[in-house]
């Protein structure tokens, strides 16, 4: 039982869930300083967010090793159950089909509990979710990844879960899922500029594939700026209170290590330390995002 357990958790790759924790604390703490607080309701985004996250990586898996994707010239990494022969591709979607009707069920309740508007935001990120790895055209596989990555796990997700608690929108959602969005894209551009030989192989379209490798790097550089430039600008607007300024004060250092490591890096090994360090970035910066904004702080206001 526990080795099954072993697997299954493998196969979702919990590594990438902190892409959706991150805009879940952001929103929902957000909306807690308008007095809007459901424990129960963040708790079910959460959930609801994590599922599509775990079944877009299955989905991604099982679609990685489908005829005509290269599959065979892929690294076998940890995670890549499916190559390392402990799940059949059959069992990988099902377990796919789960996370999402699972999904679909929150997203139902989470609906009656709040308005219709919600009803197209989750319709539109469970289509996102699926057809990102999946169908005869996949969208991460056009070119269009980074774009989707950087409106649905940044703007759509923050303002999402902000929508859930205060049953409305604000520019200070859309202020704070910026830099979230930037960082979440920037982990996805390192994994691609790591993974760009084998995605070229397969025939898969990304910024890295179409794009020369300093352009990309230049990318990378300008959303870690991005998403530190905008704290000082959204608390100097008075958009956001001055307490989001935390992530600025102590890690704005480990962005500039980032930011070298992927321009003078080129080895695989030296891009993976770099995609995990821009991952652990992404989850920093959000938590003390999330406590900077969150009514825990307000006496310092």
């Amino acid at each position: 039982m526990m080795q099954w357990i072993g697997i299954w958790y493998r196969a979702i790759r919990p590594f990438t869930l902190s892409a959706a924790l991150v805009p879940v604390c952001v929103g929902s703490l957000l909306a807690a300083q308008e007095a809007a607080w459901s424990g129960c309701l963040f708790l079910l985004v959460l959930l609801g967010s994590g599922l599509v996250q775990c079944g877009t990586n299955l989905t991604d898996e099982y679609a990685d090793h489908r005829p005509g994707r290269g599959a065979e010239h892929k690294v076998q990494a940890p995670y890549k159950v499916i190559a390392l022969g402990v799940l059949t591709p059959a069992a990988v979607r099902r377990g796919a089909l789960c996370c999402f009707a699972v999904a679909a069920l929150v997203g139902v309740y989470l609906v009656m509990q709040t308005g219709w508007p919600l009803a197209l935001l989750c319709l539109a990120s469970l289509g996102v979710a699926y057809g990102y790895s999946a169908g005869p055209w996949p969208l991460g596989h056009l070119g269009l990844g980074e774009l989707l990555v950087f409106i649905f796990m940044g703007p759509v997700m923050v303002m999402g879960s902000f929508y859930v608690q205060a049953q409305t929108l604000s520019w200070a959602a859309l202020g704070a899922s910026i830099p979230v969005a930037c960082l979440v894209t920037a982990i996805l551009v390192v994994n691609n500029l790591r993974d760009v030989e084998e995605d070229r192989y397969s025939g898969k379209q990304t910024l890295v594939t179409l794009w020369n490798r300093g352009r990309v790097t230049d990318l990378f550089s300008l959303l870690l700026l991005v998403a530190f430039v905008m704290l000082p600008l959204l608390v100097y607007s008075h958009t956001l209170p001055w307490p989001a300024l935390i992530p600025f004060g102590f890690l704005v250092h480990r962005g500039w290590q980032l930011v070298q490591l992927v321009e003078y890096g080129t080895e695989r090994a030296v891009l993976h330390r770099a995609l995990r360090g821009t991952a652990q970035l992404h989850l920093r910066f959000g938590l003390w995002l999330a406590l900077g904004v969150s009514p825990a702080l307000a006496w310092l206001r």
